[in-house]
């Protein structure tokens, strides 16, 4: 009776471990699992991938950062790891590696900025699919990359348009950098612009080959002063440094005379307020702020390309220099034509061939 009474007592405590013990398992669990969403849960971060400009290029990879900036103290983010960060490519051979670099730290989205970033990002975006990417100036087809696309031509036709209305020689010039579609709807749209306002300008197109070619960016600029030219436009991002070092040079040893020279993708008139017409100037702070906040709000449009123009208030022209003796004539005009493009009376050519078809009328 005794062992039978120890024998039951002994089978309660037993009973009982296993029941605490089951509930303890239970507690464990519930603290170590992963919250439903629980990525959407920790903090948001973002970071982009210069081309061979750089961030401080004073064109395109600057505008991009400084739409960076904006989002992050927008939202009270911190510049590194877990905030919101940069890598600056020194060479085209970098852009895989910083893409992938960014991808491994765990930054949530991932910008490649520029056309030439557009292989780079393809490739990483297919090893790295839990990481949103997206890209400037190039469409890429992965269901984790959004593609970020302007209407330079239009900004461009309206530069051109200021450009015809200011020159006194009826010769103005315009600087490429690399022949990539990108350049061609600016060099397309400027050419359309000149020729709408005032047929007879001659226009001298030049190519660079290079991004971040400051003395080539001069040295060709100093040779279509030379020759005539009163009124330079670039898209060369950091090539086009020169040519505000060459104007300032000009105007500098004689005020006197018309040296005007035209911005791009930002608003470049700090570069030389004295010779600074205006600016074809694209949202690409804009847009790097817009995709960073869908992305950041669960709404990332992956697969899909994101198109700026004037309508979408994603190009525009950047106000006329006050010093330039046509600029009442100049404003009337950008303004016409702005409404023209806005309301569809007038398609404004992205490429050669659209251009040898163009008529404004």
């Amino acid at each position: 009776m005794k062992k039978r009474k120890i024998g039951m007592a002994l089978s309660l405590v037993l009973a009982a471990g296993t029941l605490l013990g089951a509930c303890g398992k239970s507690n464990d669990n519930k603290g170590t699992e992963t919250p439903k969403g629980g990525d959407k849960e920790k903090a948001f971060s973002v970071a982009m991938v210069t081309d061979v400009g750089g961030v401080d290029d004073k064109s395109f990879n600057q505008s991009a950062w400084e739409g960076l900036q904006a989002f992050g103290k927008e939202n009270d983010m911190k510049k590194g790891k877990g905030g919101f960060d940069y890598l600056q490519s020194k060479s085209d051979a970098d852009y895989s590696t910083n893409l992938n670099k960014l991808s491994r730290e765990k930054f949530d989205l991932v910008f490649g900025i520029g056309f030439l970033m557009q292989a780079s990002v393809e490739e990483i975006a297919k090893q790295q699919k839990d990481t949103n990417f997206a890209i400037v100036d190039a469409e890429v087809k992965q269901p984790n990359v959004a593609s970020i696309l302007f209407k330079e031509q239009e900004a461009a036709f309206l530069a051109g348009v200021a450009a015809a209305l200011q020159t006194k020689t009826d010769h103005v010039g315009f600087i490429g950098g690399m022949e990539i579609p990108v350049i061609e709807r600016f060099e397309s749209g400027f050419v359309a612009g000149v020729k709408a306002a005032k047929p007879e300008v001659k226009v001298d197109v030049q190519y660079s080959g290079a991004f971040d070619k400051a003395e080539l960016g001069q040295s060709i600029s100093s040779k279509m002063y030379s020759s005539g030219a009163d009124v330079i436009f670039h898209a060369a991002g950091g090539t086009g440094n020169g040519l505000f070092k060459e104007a300032k040079d000009r105007k500098a040893k004689d005020p006197s005379k018309d040296i005007w020279a035209i911005g791009v993708d930002r608003d470049q008139n700090d570069m030389g307020p004295e010779v600074v017409l205006t600016s074809a100037m694209k949202g690409v702070s804009v847009a790097v702020q817009d995709l960073s906040k869908k992305a950041k709000d669960g709404n990332f449009p992956g697969g899909e390309i994101a198109l700026y123009g004037l309508a979408e208030d994603g190009v525009s022209l950047a106000p006329i220099n006050s010093k330039a003796s046509n600029k009442a004539a100049i404003d009337a005009a950008v303004k016409e034509w702005t409404e023209k493009i806005k309301s569809g009376a007038v398609k404004v050519p992205g490429t050669h061939e659209e251009l040898s078809k163009f008529s404004a009328k």
